[in-house]
């Protein structure tokens, strides 16, 4: 329990100090009318999006369990998306998530191998989701700014994507090779885990190379003629997942008084999903909030820009960690699991 409680005292130190900064460097007399003026009914529409965004994650998580022929239900798959969106929110790179939906799948009765196949194709779609809009946002804010320090973090954050996709495709159409390197890592580090017998040594890679064929088996199970429509059905609900998702922004602006291109707060929150990609912080805490500020006073007074990446930053982290945290410690009561994967 050690370990969660520090990456999540990291993170939410990181981010409340990032938001204090934030705040104090752009208040001024605006920023007080700003406050009394704010329009509250569409924060909390704001967070109903945000809320509706975990419904619509649920519902393509089951869309592709139910494509390898597993059913669970739309309250089960809510449970799973929220408890991975507390994992995701105080681990580097949001990279705790995954685990803990493997896990979770794993729990009803699905294969490792075919739930780290559901849990990489979605992050795979989303991958390609983000990548394919990427070219676009950086030129609309190629246009309007000029910053050669966020141009850099930008590129390293789409290389560092991309090549995380890479590695997955690379996994999916080599699977003979992917098995050797996967084994030869067991028998390098098996002897560091404790497994220094041959029994227990041939045991671990039996299951390792059990797990990778059901990955491999599920992946292509996928791309299937029959399966084929379970496959689009889950593009689909990744474009409505971040078009929900990236929506949210824009009626937060509404509820501040502010009305800018919509394109261009699409276009910001591409190029902010980029940079949160980085592996720097848990949760991407300090990374959010001043890559945002700097985005985000491209269209948002600055009396207001302070107002409007803390009350973001409360949806998309805050909301994640109560939400999360509550479906993960007093619903789901599988602590042990998260101290397993966060150590």
């Amino acid at each position: 329990m050690n370990k969660l409680k520090k990456w999540l005292i990291v993170s939410l130190l990181i981010s409340l100090v990032s938001g204090i900064v934030v705040l104090i460097f752009t208040f001024d007399t605006g920023t007080i009318h700003g406050l009394l003026s704010i329009r509250p009914e569409y924060i909390v529409a704001a967070a109903c999006i945000h809320g509706l965004s975990y419904l619509v994650w649920g519902v393509r998580l089951r869309g592709m369990c139910k494509t390898l022929g597993y059913k669970i239900s739309v309250s089960r798959s809510f449970q799973i998306v929220t408890s991975s969106a507390f994992a995701a929110s105080v681990t580097p790179s949001s990279m705790g998530g995954e685990p803990v939906r493997v896990h979770l799948l794993h729990l009803d009765k699905i294969s490792l191998g075919k739930a780290s196949a559901i849990v990489l194709g979605e992050r795979l779609l989303d991958g390609i989701v983000i990548l394919s809009f990427a070219p676009l946002s950086l030129y609309v804010f190629k246009v309007i700014m000029e910053d050669p320090g966020i141009d850099i973090l930008l590129i390293a954050a789409a290389l560092f994507l991309l090549g995380v996709l890479l590695l997955v495709l690379y996994a999916v159409w080599k699977p003979v090779a992917t098995r050797k390197l996967a084994m030869f890592f067991v028998k390098w580090i098996a002897p560091f885990v404790g497994a220094r017998t041959d029994a227990r040594l041939e045991q671990i890679i039996s299951k390792v190379d059990c797990e990778l064929e059901n990955f491999h088996g599920s992946i292509f199970m996928f791309l299937k003629k029959e399966n084929r429509k379970g496959l689009f059905f889950g593009v689909l609900n990744t474009f409505l997942f971040w078009g929900v998702e990236f929506s949210m922004l824009y009626v937060i602006l509404i509820g501040l008084n502010q009305y800018p291109n919509p394109l261009v707060v699409i276009s910001a929150q591409v190029l902010m999903a980029l940079l949160m990609a980085i592996p720097a912080t848990p949760g991407a805490s300090g990374i959010a909030e001043f890559g945002a500020i700097t985005i985000f006073s491209m269209f948002v007074s600055s009396s207001l820009l302070g107002i409007t990446v803390v009350v973001w930053r409360a949806l998309t982290f805050y909301m994640n960690l109560l939400v999360g945290g509550f479906v993960s410690f007093r619903i789901l009561k599988d602590t042990e699991m998260m101290k397993k994967l966060l150590r």
